[in-house]
């Protein structure tokens, strides 16, 4: 089965890629096939996120497993893209370079047969010129409450006065 997928970027103008994939492919093939059609070199770390309907990021699925403890974390050259995405689960969110947050809001369109003669992944439609740098992100607190009690903090730390931060500088 071939999986076609809306990449778009999370940002005021709409940017966005059509991308064919094998379903049967890894979700590495995926991510290196997202940020080709973007124009990114693919160097920096990334992980897909699977969504629900109001795009709420879930379970992580790492491009390397960096974790310290026991709980294992799937990684996308172990997991095959048809067991990430299916017709009841067609969302994903994904995350490239951590330094600077690129967002891509991911979703599956169709399912189709494969066609003879093409190579996959295959970017279907460009639309959008990337930024030169990652849009920068509003962080919205859901309830006034907590937005009240934000406001109402007294933070008075001063950056010059280590003593009284709570700080250990010989943490590693």
């Amino acid at each position: 089965m071939i999986y076609r997928f809306r990449v778009i970027l999370d940002t005021h103008e709409d940017v966005f890629r059509d991308i064919e994939i094998d379903a049967s492919m890894t979700m590495e093939d995926f991510h290196n096939a997202i940020t080709q059609a973007f124009g990114f070199a693919g160097q920096e770390m990334a992980s897909f996120y699977v969504s629900n309907e109001a795009w709420e990021q879930g379970e992580e699925i790492a491009l390397f497993d960096m974790s310290e403890d026991e709980s294992q974390v799937r990684v996308m050259n172990e997991t095959i893209l048809e067991d990430t995405v299916w017709e009841q689960q067609t969302r994903l969110i994904y995350i490239y370079d951590f330094l600077n947050m690129w967002t891509f809001l991911v979703e599956l369109a169709e399912i189709t047969e494969p066609e003879d003669g093409r190579i996959y992944p295959n970017l279907m439609f460009a639309h959008g010129q990337i930024p030169d740098e990652a849009p920068e992100k509003d962080f919205i607190i859901e309830s006034e409450e907590g937005a009240e009690e934000l406001e109402d903090e007294d933070y008075d730390l001063d950056a010059e006065d280590y003593d009284n931060l709570d700080f250990d500088e010989n943490w590693n």
